[in-house]
């Protein structure tokens, strides 16, 4: 008899970082130097910590309180405001599931490599950063279909491979870091498996198999081990948009491609932003920082998260 998607355990994992910490900040100055305002690799608003995991907790206990259990990855770190003896949360140190040459890490692209590593981590999981939110009442079934498969949910771009490579032959424009490290795992999986796949994630909470990761990640286990020891983002970095990429060329996901009226990705300096989100009432959403934010976006963005999830959540103190 076929398990129902309602029947089974679907964990949630989260990676987060205080940027704010100041053992944190010497040994990460130590390591790849002192962050730059305009590096899209090594911005302050990759690690700032605007206490957005405590409003996306408290998104989740709203809108999706059938979640098993909550794993938070982090670097020898625990959010002061945190009860860690809430029996649903688990801090997942990052010295847990990264092997040695990783350590220490301030790279997403790599630790994302090990999150299906983490003990104790249900076979169906979702996945977010901490700054992504559920905005309404979800249901297991929103993310895993009758069959036990996850629901994909992309972002349709068609001629992403030719605005590339326009971008870089015809206006001599460099290519993102991001945009290379998604281009690496399409290029991957079509050399594998003759399928070229131009959707671009939609940057907000995914639904995974556990047993789908481990598997794309022995597959192209050549390829990732080299990345291993980037401890910060760099352009031969693979995107975990490998695991969905390598699950649809097996038929193992359903893909769903995403308007902004379902997952919105909200830049924080863009005021704009906020009306949208509010026509949009999306699914999902994300509050994005990035090197082109600025303090007064940050300001905006905490006032806005302070009004939208007032209540404290049980895993606060």
């Amino acid at each position: 008899m076929k398990t129902e998607v309602k029947d089974t355990p679907i964990d949630l994992v989260y990676l987060w970082v205080n940027g704010n910490d100041p053992v944190w900040i010497e040994k990460h100055n130590k390591v790849i130097g002192k962050t730059e305002k305009k590096s899209a690799v090594n911005c302050e608003g990759r690690y700032a910590d605007n206490d957005e995991l405590k409003y996306s907790l408290r998104s989740a206990e709203m809108y999706a309180p059938w979640i098993r259990k909550i794993f938070i990855v982090t670097d020898n770190q625990v959010p002061e405001w945190l009860d860690t003896s809430n029996p649903k949360i688990q801090i997942v140190d990052h010295t847990e599931i990264l092997p040695p040459e990783a350590l220490p890490c301030f790279n997403s692209n790599v630790i994302e490599q090990f999150i299906a590593h983490i003990p104790d981590l249900s076979e169906s999981f979702l996945y977010a950063n901490d700054d992504m939110y559920f905005n309404r009442p979800v249901k297991p079934s929103d993310f895993f279909a009758s069959d036990g498969l996850p629901y994909v949910r992309v972002n349709r771009r068609p001629f992403r491979r030719l605005e590339l490579k326009l971008k870089e032959k015809l206006f001599h424009k460099k290519i993102s870091v991001y945009n290379k490290t998604v281009q690496n795992a399409a290029e991957l999986v079509e050399q594998k498996f003759g399928k070229y796949y131009s959707a671009k994630p939609h940057h907000n909470i995914d639904a995974y198999l556990k047993s789908d990761c481990l598997h794309a990640s022995q597959i192209f286990k050549e390829y990732l081990e080299p990345t291993f020891a980037n401890h910060k983002r760099k352009v031969n970095d693979i995107e975990r948009v490998i695991f969905t990429y390598t699950a649809m060329a097996e038929n193992r996901v359903h893909v769903l491609y995403v308007s902004q009226k379902v997952s919105f990705r909200l830049h924080i300096e863009k005021e704009r932003h906020y009306k949208k989100l509010g026509r949009y009432t999306p699914m999902l959403f994300c509050m994005n920082d990035s090197e082109y934010a600025n303090d007064e976006g940050r300001q905006r963005c905490a006032n806005y998260l302070k009004r939208r999830f007032p209540e404290k959540s049980s895993f606060e103190k």
